[in-house]
């Protein structure tokens, strides 16, 4: 339990040293402060937010939240052949797929090397430092004990600076981008075909039926299961990653028409609508609410478990 408490959950070490630091002196708060708040560790890719889970648990969903989308993009192919990748469903579905595959690599790998790693010593002397405090009754034998743990709290300080040089790696980066891409392309997508297709467009290409049904429940649950136990933040200005995937499709259907494809799948995508200019200004502009929408649902994460279970999820 403790190596994967200690190695993986990487803001639960900082959180830790944090507070042993604030006896330090301002100084090295202040570099703790920026530094947890500047980047990600590579621990945080494949551990959960809640302590005592072990990210075997991680790898299994995003192991069978692949399986399972994988299947039902077979699915859709097999009933509707390839030239159902015109639509943005299945651009956005196969990208999920995508970041549940690479989650699964990251995790297995994490979980891996994670159970050979050294479990560190600083929640233990942080603890030591924090009960001798209170037990402390005045001030000199505060200032005593404080002094007597400057060195351990240097070396605290050393080992919080190498986890944080040690960020994710380039796949990393990749996961956590696909992450936030899929975040609002998801939001986009369901709430452009129960909103708008369903009630107002639905016709021999865009009708409703159980496949089209699951895929459109799908990605948003098994996205959301996985945003419940990862550890991985949601920063805005990944918001240009989803506008540019959402370019790329545009990009697509522009070329594909050019090229002599016959049809629209999607009517307010169509360019010789009179409408077309407010029809592509609407889309980019509800790009912010969706991708703000899933980044209040993370917040609303972090916010209310840390207090629903506060000595079980780590903030």
């Amino acid at each position: 339990m403790g190596l994967w408490r200690k190695e993986g959950a990487g803001k639960c070490d900082d959180n830790t040293v944090y507070e042993s630091l604030l006896v330090a002196g301002p100084d090295s708060s202040r570099f703790v402060s920026a530094t947890r708040a500047g980047h990600v560790s590579s621990s945080q890719l494949w551990t959960s937010c809640w302590r005592g889970v072990h990210p075997i648990w991680l790898l299994g969903t995003r192991l069978a939240s692949f399986g399972v989308m994988a299947g039902f993009l077979v699915w859709d192919v097999l009933v509707y052949d390839s030239s159902i990748f015109v639509y943005y469903t299945e651009w956005t579905f196969s990208l999920v797929i995508v970041y549940f595959a690479l989650g699964t690599i990251i995790s297995a790998h994490g979980c891996w090397t994670g159970s050979d790693q050294p479990s560190p010593e600083n929640g233990e002397r942080a603890d030591i430092l924090r009960s001798d405090l209170e037990e402390s009754g005045s001030t000199a034998a505060v200032a005593f004990r404080a002094k007597d743990f400057r060195g351990t709290i240097k070396l605290q300080s050393h080992y919080v600076e190498e986890e944080i040089r040690k960020r994710a790696g380039f796949w990393g980066y990749v996961m956590q981008t696909l992450y936030q891409t899929c975040a609002g392309a998801v939001i986009l997508t369901d709430i452009v075909f129960w909103c708008v297709i369903v009630p107002f467009l639905s016709d021999a290409h865009l009708g409703l039926n159980m496949l089209m049904g699951c895929m459109h429940t799908m990605n948003a649950f098994f996205l959301l299961l996985d945003t419940s136990l990862n550890s991985l933040p949601f920063p805005w200005f990944r918001l240009s990653y989803f506008v540019l995937w959402s370019c790329l499709y545009v990009i697509f259907q522009w070329v594909s028409h050019a090229c002599g494809f016959p049809w629209w799948p999607y009517p307010f995508l169509e360019l010789s609508s009179p409408w077309a200019p407010l029809w592509y200004f609407c889309l980019a502009v509800v790009h912010i609410p969706c991708y703000g929408m899933y980044s209040l649902l993370v917040k609303a994460k972090i916010t209310i478990f840390s207090r629903w279970f506060p000595h079980a999820f780590v903030r």
